[in-house]
């Protein structure tokens, strides 16, 4: 991605940024804006990185972590406690709207489990049945009360990556000669670390702002991506186990209606797949 002349000027903060989203978006937006990060556990590697800060959503205040950094953009890709993610949210709005900055916001399409009949684009009503969603729901609700162009939210489906959580659990999974859960009637789409940093590198350098779909434009059913996948890893002897959780076909998939990104920056889940041929 090229670097625009009002790069240098920004100063981002990325919250979640030793997690596998937040450290890919680190990666990608460090060499081009000054960028600091945030991580948990003691990390020693991290420790002599005076770019990054530690914190505990549940003990740490952020206001301390912001007074020291002044960004003018925040990334929230936290994990943790949802009740005290939803307080750092507060605050992290406070903060936003009296400095007249922005926020990148990671949501999920899980805002939408309760609609299982058609996928959901940006304007839809949010919508859902699962702890996870309602947790995302409640920190879309604070954001959107904030200008709009100070805040953008991300909705992401099933993120994979050839070092992603989920790639790294089948993998382990068929070590231990465990089967892989597969839910057929599950249709998604998906997304990858590489094609999240870009859309967000872009996103930044174009001063976007509202709600984003960030996933591939094409749907899928699990089991078959799933299985797919592991062939892309040219992994061997998979067992699968197959979950029902409803007769009919379930959709839960985030696809672009409104804000659309370029081409190039649009992905399609077979992409995703050759990425992973090793």
């Amino acid at each position: 991605m090229n670097e625009t002349p009002n790069d240098k000027k920004h100063r981002i903060l990325i919250l979640g940024a030793s997690g596998f989203l937040g450290n890919a978006i680190y990666k990608e937006l460090c060499p081009y804006f000054k960028t600091f990060g945030t991580y948990n556990r003691s990390n020693n590697q991290l420790e002599k990185n005076n770019h990054f800060f530690q914190f505990n959503l549940e003990e740490d205040d952020v206001y301390e972590i912001l007074d020291l950094v002044k960004p003018t953009i925040i990334i929230s890709a936290l994990r943790g406690d949802f009740s005290k993610q939803v307080i750092v949210h507060q605050h992290l709005a406070e903060y936003v709207f009296s400095n007249k900055i922005k926020l990148l916001f990671l949501s999920s399409a899980n805002v939408f489990d309760a609609y299982s009949k058609y996928p959901s684009y940006e304007l839809d009503k949010t919508l859902s049945h699962s702890i996870y969603g309602h947790f995302k729901i409640k920190i879309e609700n604070i954001l959107l009360r904030l200008p709009k162009k100070q805040i953008a939210i991300l909705r992401l489906p099933m993120v994979f990556g050839a070092n992603s959580p989920r790639i790294q659990k089948i993998v382990q999974q068929i070590k231990l000669k465990e089967p892989v859960e597969v839910f057929p009637n599950l249709i998604m789409n998906v997304i990858n670390d590489h094609k999240v940093t870009q859309q967000i590198h872009y996103i930044i350098n174009r001063n976007k702002s509202g709600i984003f779909h960030l996933g591939s434009t094409d749907l899928v059913h699990h089991d078959e991506f799933i299985k797919d996948v592991i062939n892309a890893l040219q992994i061997q002897n998979a067992r699968y186990k197959q979950v029902y959780t409803t007769n009919d076909d379930r959709y839960l998939a985030v696809l672009p209606k409104y804000n659309l990104l370029p081409k190039n920056l649009q992905l399609l889940s077979q992409e995703l797949l050759s990425d992973l041929i090793i």
